[in-house]
């Protein structure tokens, strides 16, 4: 099977229906991640059910159980390779997309996502404990998103300062998703957030577990968060 009959089994039963022509974008974004893994070491998976699976159908699993609004203001953090963000555009172009990342080579490669896919995106190069006190960003998106980063306490730090009121932090996490949030509850609370749901599913062939953590955002975030990066680590909250 390749990327494309693995992906529209794998998201069959989603609420979120793909386009001939998203589908198209999607295989495009997977030939282009397979070209620049070799040299930039950007995923670990580069199988065509592993990136349908894995990270197109991960990516997608939001659908599921969020109703994003039209015309969103949506952050991806840490975005890395560009998962869940991109894949996020291609289903929903009508979303106003910032991907944000420290590492600048990554960007190498986003930027020649975005432009072969003639998609719009805003990048921003940096850490997101800056951005969360740039009076740009701090408190101004709808969404904020974020996969694989770090443990839901220290990503919760980096994430609930760039949600605005009544805003959704929504962090993709692995089977320990439930764990992190018991040892959470503090952070989220301090920060502003407070546990919406925790959404738990398997990815079909075997790929894992999933679980989306959602945070609505019910307080202003106090004006001394987000820490800097070393007392964010060292002392979560």
């Amino acid at each position: 099977m390749k990327m494309k009959d693995y992906l529209l089994s794998a998201t069959a039963d989603y609420k979120i229906k793909l386009d001939d022509n998203q589908i198209e974008m999607l295989e495009e974004y997977f030939s282009l991640l397979v070209e620049w893994n070799q040299k930039l070491n950007l995923t670990a998976i580069t199988d065509d059910m592993g990136v349908a699976v894995k990270h197109f159908a991960d990516s997608l699993s939001i659908f599921n159980y969020i109703d994003i609004p039209q015309n969103a203001r949506v952050i991806d953090v840490g975005t890395g390779a560009g998962f869940p963000g991109i894949v996020l555009k291609i289903a929903r172009p009508d979303i106003e997309l910032t991907l944000l990342d420290s590492l600048k080579k990554r960007f190498i490669f986003l930027e020649e996502v975005i432009n072969k896919l003639d998609l719009e995106a805003k990048f921003i190069q940096g850490r997101a404990e800056d951005y969360g006190n740039n009076i740009d960003c701090r408190e101004s998106y709808d969404l904020v998103v974020s996969r694989a980063v770090a443990n839901l306490n220290t990503l919760s730090e980096y994430c609930l300062p760039l949600t605005r009121l009544s805003g959704m932090f929504v962090a993709f996490k692995g089977s320990s998703g439930e764990d992190e949030v018991e040892s959470a509850k503090k952070a989220i609370s301090i920060l502003g957030g407070k546990l919406k749901k925790c959404y738990s599913f398997e990815l079909p062939y075997d790929c894992g577990s999933r679980t989306l953590v959602c945070i609505e955002k019910v307080q202003p975030t106090p004006d001394k968060y987000p820490r800097n990066n070393g007392k964010i680590k060292s002392k979560p909250l």
